[in-house]
């Protein structure tokens, strides 16, 4: 019996999940780096290029998470219920960012002076957002996600007339104040409800040949990080580092190659999006050929479970740093119950770790992780539980 297209695309595509496991490692160092109170970007040349490696993480995250998307509609085959199950894990997504994955960032429960509008946060109203979308044809969604990331400009306009938190919602970001407290924006809608978009219909791709897809993916990888190198190039020779990226003002003082790769993630650019996306889209045809090997089996084990492995590796990373600060001060640093990882109190004087301990850190967490997620990942896989689809 020949398999059609649609049936294909309705089973587990493995090259997603491997790429997806690449990002939950890789997210792990930055937040590995949150808790060593190593800053955020900067000149030192190490801890640039640890900040940078991991600015992969978000767009891969946005943009498979819209894959994954289609190839669930796919096997629903329901259009109403496609969206009906994205508006309520959209839901569930944004309330976990806001409650459970707040108190597992801070280890306090100071609900009314802190919380953070994170990348799960983001996902959530992007799931929401797509739930309405996914109404329209494929061609009409790829051409929303283009436009809202390409126009993104716009929602900056559109958010200085907005109401009380609402522009800071939608594309300015920072900190709104709620009563005596308030909630720090970090991901905000625009443009990664476009990411998200994008995402859902390069999923089409799946319907077609391998042949087709991996030539799609080149053009497609091609053209994304020949506009970052081309645009990029040109603003980091003119000093202004892509538009402001983590290193201070636009990059200026860096090395050449430094502002090339220092773009404005907050919110996310075209050329950061540029420079992260067309990379992944490059990589999607190798994916292909290696995912199936068992080499990469442990990546593709964390790529069946992200959303269970993301729940997991805060606490754990957190608990691995007060350990770490046991062994070093002989006690738990209060500074570790503070509000990460926006907006924490100041690193305490002589606290920051070495980029050696951050790196073995993050290695000892990852290995950690990897029996539990491939328990989840078999526990899904017997499809008794089918709610745990949610997470």
């Amino acid at each position: 019996m020949t398999t059609t297209a649609p049936e294909r695309a309705a089973e587990r595509i493995v090259a997603i999940d491997l790429l997806r496991g690449v990002v939950m490692v890789l997210m792990a160092i930055d937040h590995v780096r949150v808790y060593a109170g190593v800053p955020a970007g900067g000149p030192d040349p190490g801890v640039f290029l640890t900040r940078w490696v991991t600015h992969f993480v978000a767009p891969w995250f946005a943009f498979l998470a819209g894959t994954g998307a289609f190839l669930h509609g796919i096997k629903l085959g329901d259009v109403r219920a496609l969206a009906r199950y994205l508006w309520t894990r959209g839901l569930l997504l944004v309330a976990l960012e806001l409650t459970v994955i707040r108190t597992f960032w801070t280890f306090n429960f100071d609900f009314a002076h802190y919380n953070l509008a994170g990348v799960i946060w983001m996902l959530g109203w992007c799931m929401i957002f797509l739930s309405f979308l996914v109404r329209f044809t494929t061609r009409t969604i790829g051409i929303v996600g283009l436009t809202v990331v390409l126009g993104q400009q716009l929602a900056g306009l559109i958010a200085r007339l907005l109401p009380g938190p609402l522009g800071s919602i939608l594309y300015t970001g920072g900190w709104v104040s709620i009563g005596d407290g308030g909630l720090g924006v970090l991901y905000v809608w625009v443009p990664w409800i476009g990411v998200m978009a994008l995402g859902y219909a390069f999923g089409s791709l799946f319907l077609l040949d391998s042949e087709q897809r991996s030539r799609r993916c080149l053009n497609y990888g091609l053209a994304a990080t020949g506009f970052w190198l081309a645009l990029g190039t040109a603003a980091a020779l003119t000093m202004s580092g892509g538009g402001g990226g983590e290193g201070g003002e636009g990059g200026a003082g860096m090395p050449f190659w430094m502002r090339l790769l220092n773009q404005q993630k907050y919110p996310a650019s075209q050329l950061f999006l540029g420079m992260t996306l067309g990379p992944m889209l490059l990589l999607v045809p190798l994916a292909e050929r290696a995912g199936g090997r068992r080499v990469w089996q442990w990546l593709t084990t964390f790529g069946r479970v992200p959303m269970f492995y993301y729940l997991l590796h805060i606490p754990l990373i957190h608990v691995a740093a007060m350990l770490v600060s046991v062994a070093r001060e002989g006690s738990v640093n209060p500074w570790l119950f503070g509000n990460h990882p926006y907006w924490p109190p100041e690193v305490p004087p002589g606290y920051q770790w070495s980029l050696a301990l951050l790196w073995f850190a993050w290695l000892l967490c990852v290995v950690a992780l990897y029996l539990p997620s491939a328990w989840y990942a078999r526990l899904r896989a017997t499809g008794k539980y089918p709610w745990l689809s949610y997470l």
